[in-house]
């Protein structure tokens, strides 16, 4: 081979190399796949249920009540804490107590003392004219659940200690939460 056909051959050689590499490289020839995209749905859900809850403390009238000082009546008041879901209706009734006779005998609240007695009554409101029951006989407190915790006052009196012998008295009331 001659030098004019060897420089004729690298020539060629170098043309189609420099055409292959810019078809190779040039965004014009390249082909990008165009993405392709499916959706579908699915359902998201929970059930939030109705609840409540309540706590009380112990209502006191105090620990040592001189019945020659104070004859009567004597005031007291304590909290019931009420946690109900948000806008969720609800009553709070008190029992009678566990000394009342029965179970409705709200006029017959009393505290004992061995066989001894004390009379007293819960009520509804701070002017201690509303007596809080059961509903029967008796009014209950209503409100709506706000998902904190509500305060509620449950205001106790002894309308007298006239004749009341001296002793540790107490009673159990029991309270329970509709809704």
């Amino acid at each position: 081979m001659s030098f004019r056909s060897s420089t004729a051959v690298l020539r060629r050689a170098v043309a189609l190399a420099t055409v292959l590499s810019a078809s190779v490289i040039s965004p014009l020839s390249v082909q990008a796949a165009t993405p392709t995209s499916a959706s579908a749905t699915f359902q998201v859900g929970a059930t939030i249920l109705v609840a409540c809850n309540v706590t009380g403390s112990t209502l006191t009238f105090g620990g040592a009540i001189d019945p020659l000082q104070t004859p009567g009546p004597v005031d007291a008041s304590t909290s019931l804490n009420v946690t109900c879901t948000k806008t969720t209706p609800y009553s709070v009734a008190l029992s009678a107590g566990t000394n009342a006779g029965n179970a409705s005998a709200f006029g017959s609240r009393t505290m004992k003392s061995g066989n001894n007695n004390l009379p007293y009554q819960l009520y509804l409101d701070s002017g201690r004219t509303q007596v809080w029951g059961d509903g029967n006989g008796a009014g209950v407190y209503t409100g709506t659940g706000t998902g904190s915790q509500q305060v509620l006052t449950v205001y106790g009196r002894l309308p007298s200690l006239a004749g009341i012998v001296p002793g540790n008295y107490s009673d159990t009331v029991t309270v329970t939460i509709t809704y």
